[in-house]
């Protein structure tokens, strides 16, 4: 079982753990779901949906400004 990541540089294939979720996978990043948006199969998710085998998560970076 495997998943595809898309995130600035990244662009690969990963294993998949069972019971895997966006949350888990920003914190193997050490990223936060405050500074980025997590889609997956191109539909905006929240951090508690759970990554299935085939699916492309697309992890944005939010731009903050003033």
């Amino acid at each position: 079982m495997e998943f595809k990541l898309k995130f600035k540089d990244i662009d690969e294939t990963r294993p998949l753990n069972e019971n895997y979720t966006i949350n888990d996978l920003l914190n193997d990043l050490d990223l936060s779901a405050q500074t980025v948006v997590a889609k997956q199969n191109g539909e905006l998710t929240i951090e508690e949906s759970q990554i299935n085998d085939g699916d492309e998560i697309k992890l944005v970076q939010i731009i903050y400004g003033g």
